[in-house]
């Protein structure tokens, strides 16, 4: 077994802790890395509602997308990962998601999907997963909600 680290992507979500969890199951004792990527949409939204502020901004952005790694972290430790969490701030979350993996030299990232399709899918800005599976050239698990 290759000791490249797993990439868990992590914003919080039920998908996500889902994604834990069989991640866990399927990959468990490895060495991994749980990145929740803060969007730099969010940041600039609130700094055009706010008018000044964008480093403080990004900070907040930045503490958040902390806290949930290091909560990530914690739940891939449970599942049986050896696990640090990290954050990123990029304008898409995938790209953010593909960069690290690069830079980390991920064996495989793995990431929770809701399942979104057609319309809808297409309506919320189509799929993370999906720009990953796409984008990421290595393996990448996405793991559907549960039935």
């Amino acid at each position: 077994m290759t000791d490249e680290p797993i990439l868990i992507c992590y914003d919080g979500s039920e998908s996500a802790r889902n994604a834990i969890a069989a991640a866990g199951s399927l990959l468990g004792g490895r060495r991994a890395v749980v990145l929740d990527v803060a969007p730099v949409q969010e940041v600039a939204e609130a700094f055009a509602a706010m008018g000044s502020g964008a480093a403080s901004l990004d900070r907040e952005a930045l503490d958040t997308a902390g806290a949930g790694a290091d909560e990530g972290a914690e739940l891939a430790r449970a599942a049986g990962f050896r696990a640090v969490g990290r954050t990123e701030l990029e304008t898409s979350t995938w790209l953010g998601v593909v960069e690290v993996a690069d830079e980390i030299g991920a064996a495989a990232i793995v990431i929770g999907s809701r399942g979104l399709t057609g319309i809808r899918g297409f309506l919320e800005g189509g799929s993370v997963s999906h720009q990953v599976a796409t984008h990421a050239g290595r393996p990448v698990l996405v793991v559907p909600p549960p039935h």
